[in-house]
C-alpha cells in the first residue's frame, strides 16, 4: 500500500480518522504474535508519536523483546538490538573510528564505523546488566538525536526510538540507571503477567504452527509527519496548569500542602515530566480519536511518566509505600482547577 498517502493533509478529522484506522490495524498485526497486553502496545504508540523512549520492566518470560520486534516489524523500521552485558563498552554501542589504508596512494586515513545505535528502534536489552559508562553511551542520542566520536558528531536519522528492557527480581550482576539517565525516558512501562484466558491462548499459538506473516501498517515518513502532528495540537492553559501542578506537588518542599510528600518523598520530578504529561497527553488523545486534549488525558498517563522519576525516602519502605501508590494519590487529590488564584 502506499502508506504515505494515508495519513497526510490538513483536514484534522481526517488524519484522525486513518489514523485510527492504522491503530486498529496495528493492533491486529501485533495480536497475531502478541496475546493481551493492549494497553502496553498503546503506551508504546503513545511514546513513539511523542518522540519519547521508554523503559520497559517486566519478569522474565512476558515477551517484551518478541512485542518490541513485533512493533518494529509492523512499522516498517531499521530494528537493532543490543543485549547488555557487563562488559560491553561504549563504542560497541556508538561505533568506532577504524585506520584504514588507501591500497593506491598508501595514506591511512580514519573511517567511522558505525554501532548498532544508528536505527530507527533501537532494543536496548537488559539495560541494567551494563556498567553506567556504557549506560551513559546512551544519553547523548536519547536526547540530542546524535552521537560524538572523536570530536564528529553524527546524527541519526529519524524517526528515533529507544526501548530498554529491565529485569525487576535480579538484582545480582546489575547496575541500577543513573537518575539522569531514567530522566531521559518518557514513560516508564511496567508489564505484567496475563490472564488466565490469554495465558492458556500464548500457550495453545506458541507450541503450534509457524510464525504468522505481518504486514507493514506506517511507514517511517508517517510516523514523522504524526510526530509533527503531535507537536502542533494546541492545549489549552488550564491543562498546562494542571500537569505542572501535578509534577511540582510531587517535591517535598517546606510548603507542599500535600503531606505524604514530605513524609515519603525524597526526591520529586523535575520540569521534564510536565513537558512528558503534556505530549503524552496529546499523543493519546489524538488515538482516541480527538484533538481536545483534557486533564483526563494527563491523568491516564501519570503514572508511566512519574513513576521513574519520583525517589522514596525510608519511611516508604516500611510502611509498603510504592512510587505507584504515592502517584495514586496525587492524581486523586491534586485538583484541575488552581484555587489559590
Amino acid at each position: 500500500m502506499e502508506a504515505q498517502k494515508e495519513i497526510s493533509g490538513d483536514d484534522p478529522e481526517k488524519i484522525i480518522s486513518r489514523l485510527n484506522e492504522a491503530k486498529d490495524k496495528i493492533f491486529s498485526e501485533m495480536g497475531k504474535v502478541i496475546v493481551g497486553q493492549q494497553e502496553v502496545i498503546t503506551d508504546l504508540l503513545i511514546a513513539l508519536l511523542s518522540r519519547g523512549h521508554c523503559l520497559v520492566v517486566g519478569v522474565p518470560g512476558l515477551a517484551k523483546t518478541l512485542m518490541i520486534r513485533t512493533l518494529a516489524a509492523i512499522l516498517d523500521l531499521k530494528f537493532k538490538r543490543i543485549q547488555f552485558t557487563p562488559d560491553l563498552m561504549p563504542s560497541d554501542i556508538t561505533g568506532t573510528d577504524v585506520l584504514e589504508e588507501d591500497p593506491i596512494t598508501r595514506k591511512r586515513t580514519y573511517k567511522f564505523i558505525t554501532g548498532p545505535i544508528f536505527s530507527n528502534i533501537l532494543l536496548a536489552d537488559e539495560i541494567n546488566r551494563t556498567p553506567p559508562k556504557t549506560q551513559a553511551a546512551l544519553l547523548e542520542a536519547m536526547q540530542e538525536y546524535r552521537v560524538t566520536a572523536g570530536g564528529v558528531p553524527y546524527p541519526l536519522d529519524p524517526p528515533f526510538f529507544v526501548l530498554a528492557t529491565q529485569n525487576p527480581i535480579e538484582q545480582e550482576g546489575t547496575y541500577p540507571l543513573p537518575e539522569a539517565q531514567l530522566d531521559r525516558f518518557m514513560f516508564n512501562i511496567k508489564i505484567s503477567y496475563p490472564t488466565f484466558e490469554d495465558e492458556i491462548k500464548i500457550v495453545k499459538t506458541t507450541t503450534a504452527g509457524d510464525p504468522p506473516e505481518l504486514d507493514v501498517v506506517l511507514s517511517s515518513k508517517e510516523i514523522l509527519y504524526l510526530q509533527d502532528l503531535v507537536r502542533k495540537i494546541p492545549v489549552s492553559d488550564f491543562v498546562i496548569s494542571y500537569a505542572t501542578r501535578l509534577v511540582r506537588a510531587s517535591r517535598p518542599i517546606k510548603d507542599n500542602p500535600y503531606p505524604f510528600i514530605n513524609k515519603y518523598v525524597t526526591w520529586g520530578s523535575g520540569p521534564r515530566a510536565a513537558q512528558c504529561l503534556i505530549l503524552g497527553a496529546k499523543a493519546r488523545a489524538i488515538l482516541s480519536g480527538t484533538v481536545n486534549v483534557a486533564c483526563e488525558d494527563v491523568r491516564s498517563v501519570a503514572e508511566i511518566v512519574l513513576r521513574h522519576r519520583i525517589f522514596l525516602n525510608f519511611n516508604a519502605g516500611a510502611d509498603g509505600i510504592s512510587s505507584d501508590t504515592i502517584i495514586q494519590r496525587l492524581v486523586n487529590t491534586v485538583p484541575e482547577e488552581d484555587k489559590s488564584i
